[in-house]
């Protein structure tokens, strides 16, 4: 099945921030455990991403600030020297190839294994993720997490703050921190992870305050346009459960204004929905770019036009880039693709994660008919 190649806003160059956008349409954080077990990105992923360097912006995967934060085996880190070096070949491949990249944060909080990490996973109260965990031996049961002490909070905000510089220095042109898909921000935010009676739980504004402290020291430590903030508002991945519509409402009202004052270059909306009001009213509180993530069938078969339908309709409610994610993934001349009306590749699903090879991850076709070449 072919695309018609028809005249579309996603290919419209745009502004964040101080950068230049050759296209509005955004390679998401998506998981691959490629690094190596050290947290160090390995030569395989320079190439991925440099193969994607035609994307408006990649948003590279989320990479733990610390030792504590990791979630799975093989997820990258920057909290070392080593891992400043590693990931700069990785943006000195996808800049040499035209493109621009910011740096996911992303801390698992609950969402980790001692046998991963080597440390108890910490969150905002104890208690455990309510299915098992990806570990290097295999799938486990989750852990009860060791609730967060005042120290901690302040260790750990300290380590965002030193993991964007870190990732400034490595290259990136910015970070995003993920507030967002049941992780340690998320779980901050959501009633049934955070039962904490002290200034970090309880009240909704309470619940905000350990997210806006994280983006706010983030800022102090790169500027406001190298940061953007991640966000999903009424996702219930990693057990989190915000409440009703109306409890997820009040908590995004009060979360999205904090944000927009400390003045980030972008917000990202995951799972965004146009039709949806809340959608809506983020857009209008919201001063600066947009990036909304389309609803596509969550677990079911991509659209065969990768998500540029819904792209146009979010670009069309007021969403300024579109983030596209499977699409991105089986398909490294996406943007080419959507342009000219070609088919896009399958995505094969058999080695989406922890296979920690090429297979399934740099071996996708481009136009030419031949996989993407290596980065150099």
């Amino acid at each position: 099945m072919t695309n018609a190649p028809a005249s579309s806003r996603l290919f419209e160059s745009t502004a964040l921030g101080s950068l230049t956008l050759p296209n509005r349409l955004v390679m998401p954080p998506l998981t691959r455990n490629r690094a190596g077990a050290d947290g160090v990105p390995r030569p395989l992923m320079a190439t991925h991403y440099a193969q994607r360097a035609g994307a408006g912006l990649i948003i590279a995967e989320g990479t733990t600030p610390n030792a504590v934060g990791q979630t799975y085996p093989n997820i990258p880190a920057m909290h070392s020297d080593a891992h400043v070096t590693g990931w700069r070949a990785v943006t000195d491949a996808v800049r040499a190839g035209g493109g621009r990249m910011f740096l996911q944060l992303q801390h698992g909080g609950r969402v980790g294994h001692p046998d991963t990490s080597g440390h108890l996973p910490v969150a905002p109260s104890p208690i455990a993720l309510p299915e098992t965990i990806h570990t290097p031996s295999g799938r486990q049961e989750a852990v009860v997490p060791r609730a967060m002490t005042a120290d901690d909070i302040r260790r750990t905000v300290a380590d965002f703050a030193a993991a964007a510089r870190r990732a400034v220095d490595a290259g990136f042109e910015g970070v995003e921190v993920h507030a967002a898909n049941g992780h340690l921000l998320h779980q901050f935010l959501a009633k049934n992870t955070n039962r904490r009676t002290d200034a970090y739980g309880g009240s909704v504004a309470h619940r905000v305050r350990f997210v806006v402290e994280v983006v706010r020291a983030v800022v102090d430590a790169i500027g406001a346009d190298r940061v953007g903030v991640r966000i999903s508002p009424g996702v219930t991945v990693n057990g989190i459960d915000e409440g009703t519509a109306e409890d997820t409402a009040e908590l995004y009202h009060a979360l999205v204004p904090a944000l927009a004052a400390l003045d980030p270059v972008y917000l990202h909306v995951i799972f965004a929905d146009p039709g949806q009001p809340l959608f809506r009213w983020i857009r209008a509180a919201w001063p600066r770019t947009l990036i909304a993530n389309p609803v596509l069938g969550f677990g079911g078969p991509l659209p065969a036009d990768g998500g540029k339908a819904a792209g146009e309709r979010l670009l069309d409610a007021g969403a300024d880039l579109i983030s596209l994610g499977r699409a991105f993934l089986a398909n490294p001349d996406l943007v080419e693709r959507l342009r000219v009306g070609a088919p896009l590749n399958p995505l094969r699903e058999a080695n989406w994660m922890y296979s920690g090879d090429e297979a399934g991850y740099n071996d996708y076709p481009t136009l030419a008919g031949t996989a993407a070449p290596a980065a150099v």
